[in-house]
C-alpha cells in the first residue's frame, strides 16, 4: 500500500477537511428530495469514527475549532458534545460572541444564523 496512514485516518482527514471549509450546517437531508449535502456526509463520517478513535477525532475537532469556518466550528462543537461534554460547553461558550454568519438547513427550510446565536441556543439546550 502506497498511501500514508491507515484507510480510516485518510477518510477522517478528508471528512475533517470538508468540515473546516463548511459553508452550510445541515444534519439531515435538505430540500424536497432530502438530499444529503457533501458536508453533512462528512459530518456523519467523522461521527462514525468517534467510538473507535476518540482521541484522533478529538485532535481533529480541535483543528476545526481553531481553523474552521463558522459552520465548521458549529459541526465540531456538536461532535465534541459526544466525546467531551465539558469541552463542548467550553467551545460553545467561546463561540457565543461570534457574529459570523452561516447557512442552516432543516429539511426544506434554509436560513441564516450567526455562530454566536447558534452557540447560545446550544448552551441553553444543554
Amino acid at each position: 500500500m502506497f498511501g500514508i496512514g491507515k484507510k480510516w485516518e485518510r477518510e477522517l482527514e478528508s471528512a475533517v477537511d470538508a468540515l473546516v471549509t463548511a459553508d452550510t450546517l445541515a444534519f439531515g437531508g435538505v430540500g424536497i428530495a432530502g438530499t444529503l449535502l457533501p458536508v453533512t456526509e462528512a459530518y456523519h463520517r467523522v461521527a462514525a469514527t468517534l467510538d473507535e478513535h476518540p482521541a484522533e477525532v478529538r485532535r481533529q475537532l480541535d483543528r476545526v475549532l481553531a481553523d474552521g469556518t463558522p459552520a465548521g466550528r458549529a459541526y465540531a462543537a456538536t461532535l465534541l458534545e459526544r466525546i467531551d461534554p465539558a469541552a463542548a460547553r467550553a467551545a460553545w461558550t467561546s463561540l457565543r460572541d461570534d457574529p459570523s454568519e452561516f447557512t442552516t438547513f432543516v429539511g426544506c427550510v434554509m436560513d441564516r444564523e450567526t455562530l454566536g446565536n447558534y452557540a447560545t441556543q446550544r448552551l441553553a439546550a444543554a
